[in-house]
């Protein structure tokens, strides 16, 4: 059981550990110290229920409606772009953290998070087919232990580099740092847009 849970919580590493939208904003939101906790929860709270849906076989359905997967692509490369284009506005006013936290709102900053989390097919291609189809080849008594895992890697993850970031946030208030910072985002996202546009 022990190591269902452990292979479980390393393949949602796996999966989860690289630079995409999402990880993008939760690191972004530590460092304005803004709104983080309501981030967190929704990425948490997204993963564990899309890593259950793929548990239980919903992944299938993934697969039979590549239509919706399309629309899916077109409306996150979208999606990825203006956010892309916010924070390039950002880093032309140049203005320091303090300046700059205050100026969204928790509904934009919600509204934001659930785009990013639900707008990106990548996230039902890795989180509920990939990791579904992981944990259902676990044989019996391993799927669960299995999800389990990949459900407390997400909320390691998460959790760490959240409060990892608003802990650099002190380090990171200047307004040039903040400027490049929001320039690095921005050039990520147009990236992962380029990608997602081209399939």
């Amino acid at each position: 059981m022990l190591t269902h849970l452990i292979s479980g919580v390393l393949a949602g590493w796996s999966l989860i550990i690289a630079i995409g939208p999402q990880n993008a904003l939760v690191l972004r939101q530590g460092i304005r110290r803004e709104h983080l906790g309501a981030v967190l929860r929704i990425c948490i709270v997204s993963d564990i229920l899309l890593i259950g849906a793929g548990t239980v076989g919903i992944g299938a359905i993934v697969l039979v409606a590549p239509w919706a997967l399309e629309v899916l692509r077109w409306l996150g490369v979208g999606y990825l772009l203006w956010f892309a284009w916010g924070s390039l506005r950002s880093a032309r006013r140049a203005s320091g953290l303090e300046a700059d936290s205050a100026q969204r709102s928790l509904g934009a900053v919600v509204t934001t998070t659930l785009a990013l989390t639900f707008l990106n097919p990548g996230v039902y291609l890795d989180t509920v087919v990939m990791l579904g189809n992981l944990a259902n080849q676990q044989g019996p008594g391993g799927v669960l232990p299995f999800s389990v895992g990949a459900m407390l890697g997400s909320l390691i993850w998460f959790l760490a580099i959240g409060h990892g970031a608003r802990a650099l946030s002190g380090h990171l208030a200047k307004p040039r740092v903040w400027q490049v910072l929001d320039v690095l985002i921005a050039v990520v996202l147009i990236i992962l847009a380029v990608r997602l546009a081209l399939g």
